[in-house]
């Protein structure tokens, strides 16, 4: 499994804001994530996902948390349009992979 960063809840470039969700929806990237929590209702959750957005509200990376630890991670690039450029998945101890996106 992958170790669990720690990050602060306050917007900036540094320190994105997070988030919790239930669950998500589709299949393309970034994840659409569906049922927000509240951050006490993660107490009563064994498996749940946390993301990490920017001030722009752009998420920048989401892991989905099973008993404490990171079982999947995404990290998203954006470019200066806030276009999505690319897409880093990581599961579990598994080599990362790298999507590129083009221009629609």
């Amino acid at each position: 499994m992958l170790q669990a960063d720690v990050f602060v809840m306050s917007p900036s470039k540094d320190h994105p804001t997070l988030r919790y969700f239930l669950s998500y929806r589709g299949t393309g990237v970034p994840l659409n994530f569906c049922e927000e929590l509240a951050p006490d209702a993660l107490r009563h959750r064994n498996t749940y996902f946390r993301a990490g957005y920017d001030s722009a509200g752009r998420m920048l990376w989401c892991e989905k948390m099973v008993y404490e630890e990171v079982e999947m991670r995404h990290d998203y690039t954006w470019d200066a349009t806030g276009r999505l450029t690319q897409a880093m998945i990581t599961v579990g101890e598994e080599e990362p992979q790298v999507l590129r996106l083009r221009a629609a």
